[in-house]
């Protein structure tokens, strides 16, 4: 890419499966128009996660089939490539080079976590944080942080419920994006 972008999105995650939750985030934060582009992060390694999710190749593929066709969002490889863990610090770092600006996008319950990130300390200085809201989740741990709310109706939904749910194809089309549902089947199965 030649030209940087103006402001870029950073939606990061495991994505073990990427669900509507998900998709209504990305929605709102490509239509309130502060976006050049919207980067979604499949985390290679994700370190604060249990030591049990899929291969990051699978979550790719689930991420590739919920998110290809929103506007302005790309789905990367980045931190699956690299080796170690994934932090979120490095992925910033490496996309400032073709950005002026990046915003972190992050669910309201995941926000309350920030200061716990791998050096969170940088990572303030160099992004602003766009909250996604989250039932029953507060910003009031994000002193310090420069952050503002995207806005949309609160979805109450996690991946975890998913994957730990007996859930029958019916049931799975409430919650995932159609293309998603076969490959998440499959690594169920």
């Amino acid at each position: 890419m030649s030209v940087k972008d103006r402001h870029l999105g950073l939606f990061g995650g495991t994505f073990d499966p990427p669900h509507l939750g998900h998709v209504a985030a990305l929605q709102a934060a490509a239509a309130s128009g502060r976006f050049d582009r919207i980067v979604v992060t499949v985390a290679g390694d994700p370190y604060m996660k249990s030591p049990h999710v899929d291969a990051a190749e699978l979550r790719l593929a689930m991420a590739h089939a919920a998110f290809d066709d929103i506007p302005l969002v790309e789905v990367s490889t980045l931190e699956i490539r690299r080796t170690g863990p994934s932090y979120t610090i490095d992925t910033v770092r490496e996309l400032l080079v073709r950005s002026e600006a990046i915003d972190l996008i992050v669910g309201a319950d995941l926000a309350t976590q920030l200061n716990s990130w791998h050096d969170a300390g940088t990572l303030r200085e160099l992004v602003d944080v766009g909250v996604v809201p989250r039932p029953g989740a507060s910003t009031s741990s994000l002193e310090g942080w420069r952050w503002y709310e995207i806005d949309m109706q609160p979805v109450d939904l996690s991946s975890t419920f998913i994957r730990d749910m007996s859930l029958s194809d019916a049931d799975l089309k409430k919650y995932l994006p159609a293309g998603v549902i076969p490959l998440f089947l499959r690594a169920r199965g």
